[in-house]
């Protein structure tokens, strides 16, 4: 667990709990495991709409939620970014795909 986890002593359990998850999905995300994003994501959502918030969150509930939403913006990044570099791949394949076959339309015409 990261230091950031040792600051929520006094939040609610659900937001606790959140946050920890919040560390997992992101370690999943750099391991590139989506299907393990996805289920951990689930988990860490029925515990965000379980919390029954304060008319005045605590200074410790807000603390965990901004830790969970800086978690969340980096994991989103992260996916974003790998996301783009899958599209790149995939152009150039394509760009590969059509050189061979304009290469192979010259070649039998010779």
């Amino acid at each position: 667990m990261s230091g950031a986890t040792a600051t929520a002593g006094a939040a609610h359990p659900a937001l606790t709990r959140a946050l920890s998850l919040s560390e997992r999905i992101l370690a999943a995300a750099e391991g590139a495991d989506l299907e393990l994003v996805a289920s951990l994501d689930a988990e860490r959502m029925r515990l965000l709409k379980s919390f029954k918030r304060e008319q005045q969150l605590s200074l410790a509930n807000r603390e965990v939620l901004g830790q969970i939403m800086a978690l969340n913006d980096r994991t989103v990044g992260l996916l974003e970014h790998r996301k783009r570099g899958k599209g790149r791949e995939m152009d150039m394949a394509a760009v590969g795909r059509r050189a061979v076959a304009a290469y192979a339309s010259v070649r039998m015409q010779r």
